[in-house]
């Protein structure tokens, strides 16, 4: 999967069709309350995503 310059976690999950965008939505809106908690965690624990997920947008970016 490539990576886009600038995009965020949402918006690869998003362009490869794992998560809405009114999920992302759900999350950003519970990360307003709780902005010490990332969004894959968020995403995670509302069952919108798996850890692979997130594994996979950090593997794009050359990260894991």
């Amino acid at each position: 999967m490539e990576h886009r310059e600038g995009e965020r976690l949402g918006e690869f999950l998003v362009r490869i069709a794992v998560i809405t965008e009114e999920q992302v939505k759900i999350v950003l809106e519970e990360q307003k309350k709780r902005p010490d908690v990332l969004f894959g965690q968020i995403a995670i624990e509302f069952g919108f995503i798996n850890e692979k997920a997130v594994d996979d947008y950090l593997a794009s970016r050359g990260l894991s």
